[in-house]
């Protein structure tokens, strides 16, 4: 069974994170600063503007293209910005919604620490700035955030894999994921899986940008290897918890079949002290928002 640990409780968290690769702090957010982000959510939501290029179904060859640059580009140069992921088949073929624009979203990202003052308080507040200490990092720095819906019904999978492939470091240990439950995440909605232990035997892939222009924007090098489905355990946690993730940790989640959305904010740190930040990942820093400490609000 995962680490349910109430963070007044945990003495040990970095030895237990280290041995599992996962650690679950139950309610360290309260059920008000849980809806907080919701209503927050919603604001942006209102707010959203979707690129013709996202919604669009083009029909030639050239077009085609045209819509796989655009979306590269989206993709390759949010990490700074707040921009909007969507589910499959959420739009027709005239680019109008086939569901509620607040049901169609996938995920919010990348920069929402940094441009939604509730969330940068949230990111830098004293709980997550203790539980780094607490689990022995010296020199965190965010390097991306996102809010992610599940939605009812139409919520993707996300298929088995680890965080240090798509956010490579030099040496490798070097990424923590947070993942607090804006809403309760349970087997039935799509709580997270881990297979325990499974960060000791390194990754097995990276994923890296393909040069400037070529389509699609990134490659992987190695393969995801076969993973047996009774080595997952399920990490089901009430709203307000929070899922520390080891970078090399194989998680997934499964669909959302059910009425019921999981909503959860999610940042990555690196810990920067002798580390290198690889110059091939999708997501580089930028002068307008270099990785902002941890520690620091």
């Amino acid at each position: 069974m995962p680490c349910v640990l109430l963070l007044s409780h945990v003495h040990r968290p970095a030895l237990w994170f280290r041995e599992d690769g996962f650690l679950v702090l139950e309610r360290l957010f309260s059920a008000e600063e849980c809806e907080s982000m919701k209503q927050e959510i919603r604001r942006i939501l209102q707010e959203m503007d979707v690129p013709p290029h996202l919604r669009t179904e083009f029909s030639t060859q050239q077009e085609e293209q045209l819509k796989a640059q655009g979306s590269a580009d989206y993709f390759l140069t949010s990490g700074d910005k707040i921009r909007f992921f969507f589910e499959k088949g959420v739009f027709n073929e005239k680019g109008e919604f086939l569901v509620d624009r607040e049901k169609s979203v996938n995920k919010i990202g990348h920069g929402l620490h940094t441009h939604v003052p509730l969330f940068k308080s949230i990111t830098h507040s004293s709980k997550i700035q203790e539980v780094g200490r607490r689990i022995g990092l010296v020199k965190p720095v965010i390097v991306q955030s996102m809010y992610i819906f599940k939605q009812p019904n139409i919520g993707g999978e996300v298929t088995p894999h680890q965080d240090a492939t798509f956010l490579n470091t030099e040496p490798l240990s070097r990424i923590v994921g947070f993942w607090i439950a804006v809403e309760d995440a349970t087997e039935q909605n799509g709580c997270l899986w881990f297979i325990p232990g499974s960060h000791k035997a390194g990754i097995s892939r990276r994923m890296v940008r393909t040069p400037p222009g070529t389509i699609p924007c990134t490659t992987f090098i190695g393969e995801e290897p076969a993973y047996q489905d009774d080595l997952f355990l399920p990490a089901p946690v009430p709203k307000g918890s929070l899922v520390l993730i080891h970078g090399e940790v194989v998680h997934k989640s499964e669909l959302n079949n059910s009425p019921d959305s999981r909503h959860a904010y999610s940042f990555h740190v690196m810990e920067s002290e002798n580390t290198t930040w690889s110059p091939q990942n999708w997501l580089q820093p930028t002068p307008e928002l270099p990785f902002p400490s941890l520690y620091t609000r």
